[in-house]
């Protein structure tokens, strides 16, 4: 990943682009929790959703102080389980809205459609939690991308399932098991409440591994090894 191109067009996209500016004057203040995943039982939706009803049935105080959106992409929609999962994931959010919206509120924003990748990377930069929780998954890009389009003056906190491969580089990140809602639950408050020195310190690390296995390093790594292996004499 081009950390570099990916803060600047974060930056790029909260000066310039409608949307993002949207969104930042919809929240009215609000504390932005954000999910960017397609729709896939790997991405553990279902459980994020769970935890997030148990932060706030568990700290009444966060309501109406915060937002929780969660942008998933529709994919394989001609598949009765994905069908099933679009159904579940609706019907969750609705239930969460009913129990603890009021006149101006809305906790969850549930939305199945694909944005610019430039709208997103201005979407995590203004999210004060970024939400990555699979309960199976690679590497996992947007943890990445959160960290790398966040303001190191003022860095959100990325909250990240312990079974993403990320979770191996991004140490500074809140690691959780994505099936404990109550340790979610825990994680993402924590995140809400962190100090922003603590902040710094957690971005810092992780920008800083991110650096050092950017897609310059990893081209470099790579043709290195394959040059090698070229000039390693053969095995009969």
């Amino acid at each position: 990943m081009d950390v570099d191109a990916v803060a600047r067009q974060a930056v790029d996209a909260v000066r310039d682009d409608e949307q993002v500016k949207q969104l930042a004057r919809g929240l009215l203040g609000r504390k932005l929790l954000l999910g960017v995943d397609r729709l896939d039982y790997s991405k553990g939706l279902v459980e994020r959703f769970a935890s997030y009803q148990t932060l706030l049935e568990s700290t009444p105080d966060l309501q109406n102080q915060i937002t929780y959106i969660q942008i998933a992409p529709l994919s394989r929609v001609d598949v009765a389980a994905y069908v099933d999962l679009r159904d579940t994931l609706e019907r969750a959010a609705g239930h969460i809205n009913g129990q603890f919206a009021d006149t101006d509120w809305t906790p969850i924003r549930y939305l199945n459609k694909d944005f610019s990748h430039q709208t997103l990377s201005g979407f995590l930069r203004i999210a004060t939690v970024g939400v990555v929780t699979p309960v199976r998954d690679g590497m996992n890009l947007v943890a990445k991308e959160f960290v790398a389009a966040q303001d190191p003056e003022d860095p959100g906190v990325l909250v990240l399932s312990s079974l993403a491969g990320a979770a191996q580089e991004l140490v500074g990140a809140l690691l959780v098991n994505p099936y404990d809602k109550a340790a979610v639950a825990l994680a993402l408050q924590q995140g809400l409440a962190m100090p922003l020195a603590e902040r710094r310190t957690r971005h810092e690390s992780m920008l800083k591994a991110l650096r050092a296995n950017s897609i310059s390093r990893w081209h470099e790594s790579f043709v290195s090894r394959l040059t090698g292996d070229k000039c390693a004499p053969s095995v009969a």
